[in-house]
């Protein structure tokens, strides 16, 4: 399993940030385990994507193993499409992977989220 982090940064922060870690690389140094990240401009933003249902559909995901959409649906109690669209959306973020089989699956084992709550 790997590690993800989410987080409320700037575009400025976050370019210095990859500059930063491709200066590592250029000097040899690389991490044990990549740490697979993506952030989000603003709290507001997070919230429009992180949802509570997505939230929910991430953590059934996470404890039940992969699954199809509709399965997924049916655990949930939620409508196929509704799920279906969650589900595409976390996969372009890439919370969510789909394997060979057609399957969704959370092949994180750690999600770190963090923000500042001020400037």
């Amino acid at each position: 399993m790997r590690n993800f982090k989410v987080g409320i940064k700037s575009w400025d922060d976050s370019s210095k940030e990859s500059l930063a870690t491709f200066e590592q690389f250029d000097s040899g140094v690389f991490p044990e385990q990549p740490i697979e990240r993506v952030y989000f401009h603003d709290v507001k933003t997070f919230l429009k994507y992180i949802t509570p249902k997505r939230f929910e559909l991430l953590d059934n995901l996470h404890r039940n193993g992969a699954s199809s959409v509709r399965a997924l649906a049916k655990m949930l109690n939620r409508h196929y499409k509704n799920v279906f669209d969650d589900v595409k959306l976390l996969e372009q973020i890439g919370l969510v992977e789909k394997d060979d089989a057609g399957l969704y699956s959370v092949p994180w084992d750690e999600v770190n989220a963090s923000f500042k709550l001020a400037a």
